[in-house]
Parts: C-alpha cells; structure tokens; sequence
C-alpha cells in the first residue's frame, strides 16, 4: 500500500466513526439519539485510535494537516511528503463524509435543522468570535501535537500507542472541544464540509463557507507552532522562526482579549 493510500484509508477511518457518532447523536430517530458529547468525545478518540491502528505501520498515521505541518516543522518529517499527504487527508474526508451520508441515509430527512445537518460534517463554534474561535483551534492543535510528540518520547507496551494517541483527542474534546467543536484537524473539517456542499442532503442548508477557513487556518497554526515550542523547550533547539511564531501568536491573543473586553464593556 502506497503511503497516499493509507493516508487516506486512515482518514477515511476517522471520519467515519467521528462523523458517525455525531449523526447518531444529532439526527432524529436514531437509536443513540441524545446520548451527548461524553459519548462523542470518546468515540472521535477512539476512531482516531483505529485509524493509527490501520495504517500507522505504513505512513506513521498523521491523519490530520495540522500534524504533518508540525511535524516538517521540526524536521521529523520531509517536507517534499507534505503536499502527498495532505491530498490524501482531504481526500479521505470527503470520502468518509460520503460514507456517513449514505449510512444515515433515512435520517436526514427527519431532521430539520439545517445546522445539526452541517455539525455531522463540521465543526461550529458555540458563541461566534473570530478571533476567539481561531485561537481555541490554535490552542488545541498546540495541545495534540506537544501530546503526540510526549508520547513518541515514551516507550509503550507494543501496540499500546495508538489508543494512548486516541485517549489524548478524548481530553482534548471533553476539555478544549466545547468552544469550537474541537476540529484540531483541517481534514476532518474542510474535507466532510466539501462533501456536505455537494451531497444531496434533504434541507440542508449552507455550508457555512465564511467559517470554513478557522478549522483549517487556527490548526495549521497551532499545529505548527506545537512542534516548534516542543523542539525549543524540551530539546532546547530554540530558532528565530520559533520565536517569530510566538512574537506573532502573542500578538493574536492580546488582539482577542482586547476585542472580547469591548464586546463586554
């Protein structure tokens, strides 16, 4: 298997079972109808978990942009795969959106909200605040990529290490996921959103296309800023586009705290 293939199979795999527990607990009549974000949040990590699982032993099993992005950045991964891999990530949401789509076939029709439509496919955010909403994809995107490079760190029980990675976008939902919807993964939001603009969804509505750019834009920042801090603090390799990175994130969250204060004021 060709390392475009598993990445895409592997994404493929997340998005089924991440977008799948959401439509069952969104859509009506489902039997797991209302059984709520712990039950989401359990079963995205887990979804992550087979996905590394099924293809970690071919392609290392990124699944997501944001962490092939964080990882070139530090040069743990070659940047002449980056373009291969995430080609394969998009492709593979899509794909996997289109899976959900057809699984919950009956369903879509018996839900009428147009934005419970769209939440199966992508994320939204609970108050919209540009700003606000960028930096809470940056910050767990932050959180994932440090957590994946502290469990490279460690040695694990063979086999152990992809359901540690899926316990880790557990806490990451229950914890950092109730802004946002905890995209932390352009692929997983960009990808299932391009497929619920071409899908023949029953009163679907918009796509939301004038958010569409903070799941990708927030986690490719995060994500990349998340294996720079790593290499300058744990491995003291600090660089200037390290510190050109913090200088300029810095400056994105004193830009939203004065914003949310006039907002409030």
């Amino acid at each position: 298997m060709s390392e475009f293939i598993g990445e895409l199979i592997g994404t493929m795999i997340l998005i089924i079972f991440g977008g799948g527990v959401v439509a069952g607990v969104n859509l009506k009549k489902t039997l797991s109808e209302g059984s709520g974000w712990v039950l989401i949040s359990f079963a995205w990590g887990l979804g992550v978990a087979m996905g590394v699982y099924a293809v970690g032993s071919i392609t290392g099993a990124h699944l997501n942009p944001a962490v092939t992005l964080g990882f070139a950045s530090i040069g743990e991964f070659p940047w002449a795969k980056v373009p291969i891999y995430i080609c394969a990530q998009m492709l593979g949401g899509m794909i996997g959106a289109v899976i959900v789509f057809f699984h919950y076939l009956p369903h879509w029709k018996e839900t009428n909200d147009p934005a419970v439509k769209l939440g199966v496919f992508s994320t939204g955010p609970a108050i919209p605040s540009t700003m606000a909403n960028l930096i809470s994809e940056m910050i767990g995107t932050f959180v994932l990529v440090m957590g994946l490079l502290f469990i490279g760190a460690n040695t694990f029980t063979e086999g152990l290490n992809p359901l540690i990675v899926g316990l880790l976008i557990v806490v990451i939902g229950m914890s950092l996921g109730g802004t946002t919807g905890y995209a932390i993964n352009p692929a997983r939001d960009l990808g299932p959103r391009i497929a619920h603009w071409f899908l023949p969804i029953p009163g679907k509505g918009h796509s939301n296309w004038s958010y569409a750019w903070i799941p990708v834009i927030g986690p490719a920042l995060g994500g990349i800023y998340g294996g720079l801090f790593y290499e300058a603090i744990f491995k003291t390799n600090g660089t200037i586009i390290f510190w050109v990175f913090s200088i300029g994130i810095l400056l994105l969250f004193v830009t939203a705290l004065v914003q949310e204060l006039k907002k409030a004021s």
